[in-house]
């Protein structure tokens, strides 16, 4: 059996002058800083193996309620949600749960699409309007509010952050559609990404990457009218599995539990980032290191000779997931061979997008100064293997 590309002797061995201090560069999940596993194996070892409904794991679930509430400035009334599953199992708890009739979804890339497959295949719900861009672009939802009042749709949704192609777009109340819960998935971009909660109604998350946690679980912050619409939804009569149900969701969550059993050490990773996060300064400091890190990579980009930011409006570039095209000379497969060969890793691009590029995680636990001698590898790497 042929060796890992991680163990195998490197074809070029780049400089350990110029390769950043933390290799990992993955856009989920993404790297989990060396400190918050310390705190895994030291003060995190008494709570593991422990029941989930007693006081040391309900007191680490409401810190990490808390913790969110704090740092994306929730309005007064919104509730922090979670359950087991991650955001795949929202999609589908969502359906049952606060789609009454009919969703208008935002469609530009995988993850934005998949959750409108999730609606549109439902079969107690109507067919689903999905607006739809090309991958690397994406629909202004400012402008989509007569399409949802036409479509009647009492659900707008969207991604803040499509992973799959590093686009990024706003999240705002789409005028015109009064009556339509603002649904954003914000699996990438919570915790890295500005947002005004007002504007939503269910902001969305998993904790594997903005929050330099494990996957298997989401969370999500629900404004009154969300926690509204699931209880007119469950008063109908609608049928819907108990694990993906939000009013018991809800109803654990206010008991600062889940209804299913957690994984806790993705709990206490979560909640030693959401500490880290707050005394750095909050989503402002964590929103100008993101930012610092893509102002670096997208310019470095656009002045370099072959390569260029994939896309190509400036204000829909990602600060979390920044996705850069190579011309014809540089083969980027073999570029990210070279580098994981290096121990500077996960920077390959989503495998549907089918694009010569490369897809850099830039999350708040990426220093600003890796991302910075990432492109000084990369420059090394090219002039060797360019023509």
């Amino acid at each position: 059996m042929p060796p890992s590309p991680e163990t195998q002797a490197p074809q070029l061995v780049i400089p350990a002058e110029l390769r950043p201090a933390d290799g990992r560069f993955g856009s989920g999940p993404t790297r989990v800083p060396a400190p918050a596993l310390a705190h895994l194996a030291g003060e995190g070892a008494a709570i593991m193996g422990t029941s989930h409904r007693q006081a040391p794991v309900r007191s680490l679930v409401g810190e990490i309620r808390a913790g969110l509430r704090e740092l994306l400035g929730a309005p007064e009334g919104y509730e922090v949600v979670l359950g087991n599953g991650g955001t795949t199992a929202f999609w589908d708890a969502a359906a049952f749960g606060l789609v009454e009739r009919r969703a208008l979804h935002l469609a530009y890339g995988e993850f934005s699409q998949k959750f409108a497959t999730v609606t549109d295949e439902a079969p107690f719900l109507e067919q689903s309007t999905v607006v739809s861009a090309q991958p690397g672009d994406a629909p202004d939802p400012a402008a989509t509010g007569p399409a949802a009042a036409k479509a009647g749709a009492d659900v707008v949704a969207w991604a803040h952050n499509e992973t799959s192609t590093g686009v990024m777009v706003e999240v705002t109340r789409p005028p015109g559609a009064p009556n339509a819960l603002v649904l954003i998935d914000a699996t990438s971009a919570a915790g890295g990404l500005p947002v005004d909660l007002a504007q939503a109604d269910a902001y969305y998350l998993a904790p594997q990457k903005g929050f330099a946690a494990d996957g298997g679980l989401w969370l999500a912050l629900l404004s009154p009218a969300a926690q509204e619409r699931v209880a007119q939804i469950a008063a109908s009569g609608r049928w819907m599995p108990a694990f993906l149900s939000l009013p018991i969701a809800i109803e654990n969550s206010l008991k600062d539990q889940t209804y299913n059993t957690p994984a806790l050490a993705t709990l206490l990773l979560l909640a030693e980032q959401l500490r880290w996060m707050l005394a750095s300064g909050g989503l402002e400091w964590c929103v100008a290191r993101t930012r610092s890190s893509a102002g670096h990579l997208y310019d470095w980009a656009q002045a370099s000779e072959y390569a260029q930011p994939f896309v190509s409006e400036p204000a829909r570039r990602s600060h979390v997931v920044g996705t850069i095209d190579f011309d014809e000379r540089v083969d980027a497969a073999a570029l990210a061979r070279m580098l994981r060969e290096n121990g500077i890793v996960d920077t390959e691009p989503y495998r549907k997008l089918g694009r010569n590029q490369l897809r850099i995680g830039m999350f708040p636990a990426t220093d600003p100064a890796d991302v910075q001698a990432l492109t000084a590898c990369i420059e090394w790497v090219v002039e060797r293997i360019a023509p």
